[in-house]
């Protein structure tokens, strides 16, 4: 290789490595930015909302995304304090990650069929708000960095607020004010205790579990999720969020 062609190879592979750095920097810098611009712009869809409407269409089904949005401010204050007992009880706490509840995780997942999760409200929320479904270890690690992106850049009421206006409750169901609406013909904001524990129970799995029509699993889980509220001391336990 002549002399000029060795400066020309390596001008070129200089280019591509600065244009893949400035790439990868341009993007960390949009991430950052629409997430800072999200403590305060309610987002209007979510990852996973784009996923459900693209595959009704995909089966020929030609309905649309059920979801409607509720201040937490507005919202009856039953709603996230089941939130958080049915799904993340050391939420106030953490910063993104319960790694004691990991550990627990782990340790119960070498013998037992059904795999537990670990995933706290802060990690679904960035997998549900900016990711697809899966398991790779590639979405893991970039979960992970939405969810830090996340505790960093917003307040515990802003997560736990956005998480249950985008949250997966049914059929193209979406958020809890559309649950309520669709499901128990009543405004979010009025809400009961065993309402809001309903809600929150069918979240292991809202595509098999429902609402309007709640199994004896979902049932028993709804009253778990009712003396869980009542053991962190009720509606007092937001103070400390």
């Amino acid at each position: 290789m002549s002399e000029i062609k060795k400066i020309s190879f390596f001008k070129r592979l200089a280019l591509i490595i600065k244009s893949f750095f400035k790439f990868w920097i341009y993007l960390f810098i949009a991430s950052v930015l629409v997430v800072f611009l999200m403590r305060w712009i309610n987002p209007i869809f979510s990852s996973i909302m784009i996923q459900r409407q693209i595959e009704a269409f995909l089966e020929g089904e030609f309905k649309f995304i059920k979801n409607s949005w509720i201040d937490y401010d507005d919202v009856s204050k039953y709603v996230p304090l089941a939130l958080i007992s049915a799904e993340d009880q050391n939420f106030p706490d953490h910063y993104g990650f319960d790694f004691e509840q990991i550990k627990k995780a782990l340790k119960e997942n070498t013998h037992r069929k059904r795999i537990r999760g670990a995933s706290t409200i802060s990690q679904q929320l960035s997998k549900n708000l900016f990711l697809w479904e899966g398991k790779s270890f590639i979405r893991k690690g970039v979960e992970a960095y939405f969810t830090l992106l996340i505790e960093t850049l917003w307040d515990k009421k802003r997560i736990i607020e956005v998480y249950m206006n985008i949250i997966e409750l049914g059929d193209m169901t979406f958020g809890v004010a559309s649950a309520s609406e669709n499901y128990l013909k009543k405004d979010a904001s009025k809400l009961s205790p065993s309402q809001a524990a309903l809600i929150a129970s069918v979240l292991p799995n809202p595509k098999r579990f429902q609402i309007s029509r709640p199994s004896g699993y979902v049932r028993a889980r709804q009253n778990w999720v009712l003396r869980q509220m009542n053991s962190l001391g009720g509606i007092e336990y937001l103070k400390s969020l």
